[in-house]
């Protein structure tokens, strides 16, 4: 837990943009975590708390400490027939987590495989791929005030979960540190493979009677082809939240573009994917020098190599622009823009 000063971020954020923090550590224990903000250098400065870094985009160097969530340890608490209930330390690889998940037989969260970040991170956003969210298999967290460094541990509901959204982002945002998450998954699963491609994916595998693996493959094999990985080509995954639209603009978008996707989230509104409005302004796969959209996926805003944060973030809000004139629907970032 040493604090160390003047420390470049680039290898600790996907997007591998160049930023530097005033002072940085990283925790392993709620113990360390709790000195760390009892340090007057640390408890006077502002504060960022890093997973994976898979969610971020630093447009200018970090004026404060920046604290790495290194918790680990999975532990199974209690189970039944039909449960069990997991408790993962917030430094925890989500995906590893996924494969732990998947090599006990235990489901609800094979949807989600291969979404970046770590366990801490993932109910800040209420994470959600192919018709799963977070929300659905959360039990309960746990995590350290950072004024008082009390632990204090937050149910489903105390969350306020939403799409992508949660108190930690709203009227809890920078007051906590997410130290463990507990899961209740499902030792009899009731596998979802009706959103996006995964069964086209399950046909292509050949698959007839699929398993919470094969589920898991086939996510995974949709990602890739999709997402470019952050290793070789520098982005933080889908930079925007699909929009949620009053029917009502719905029905008068779809008589002007009647290939509009869409699905339906209550009885006033439905989702459309922010991919499709983005490939329609033309973004798809438009390069600006260093960085750009991505060729595969309109989603995803890409570094190729020495693009500045402040690059992206006008590109972003370029792309924000151009599909509010074209179809009167605001994107929001789903990327935390620091």
């Amino acid at each position: 837990m040493k604090l160390q000063s003047d420390i470049s971020l680039k290898e600790y954020n996907t997007f591998g943009i160049e930023a530097k923090a005033k002072h940085f550590a990283r925790f392993e224990s709620v113990e360390e975590l709790q000195k760390l903000l009892a340090l007057p250098e640390v408890k006077q400065a502002p504060k960022l708390v890093l997973g994976g870094g898979s969610n971020l985009l630093f447009t200018k160097d970090f004026d404060g400490v920046v604290l790495q969530n290194g918790i680990k340890g999975i532990d199974i608490l209690e189970q039944n027939e039909e449960h069990v209930y997991i408790k993962a330390g917030g430094g925890e690889v989500w995906h590893e987590f996924v494969q732990f998940a998947l090599q006990q037989n235990f489901g609800g969260i094979e949807n989600l495989s291969l979404i970046p970040g770590t366990v801490g991170a993932a109910p800040l956003q209420n994470i959600g791929a192919y018709g799963v969210e977070l929300k659905d298999v959360f039990h309960e967290l746990e995590a350290v005030n950072i004024a008082t460094g009390e632990v204090k541990t937050f149910s489903n509901e105390d969350c306020c979960f939403g799409y992508r959204e949660s108190v930690f982002k709203n009227e809890w945002k920078g007051q906590y540190i997410v130290t463990h998450v507990t899961f209740k998954l499902t030792k009899k699963p009731l596998l979802n493979t009706s959103y996006g491609a995964i069964k086209t994916t399950l046909e292509e595998m050949q698959v007839q009677q699929p398993t919470i693996q094969d589920v898991s493959a086939a996510v995974c094999q949709i990602r890739q082809s999709k997402l470019p990985d952050p290793k070789q080509i520098g982005n933080a995954g889908s930079f925007f939240k699909n929009p949620e639209i009053p029917l009502q603009l719905f029905a008068i978008l779809k008589e002007k573009y009647p290939d509009m996707p869409s699905y339906p989230v209550s009885e006033q509104t439905v989702k459309v994917p922010a991919g499709w409005l983005i490939e329609q302004c033309g973004w798809k796969g438009k390069v600006i020098d260093n960085y750009g959209v991505h060729k595969h996926q309109a989603l995803v805003l890409v570094n190729y190599g020495g693009a500045n944060g402040e690059n992206v973030r006008q590109l972003a809000y370029s792309i924000i622009q151009s599909v509010e004139e074209k179809f009167g629907i605001k994107l929001s970032p789903e990327v935390n823009i620091i």
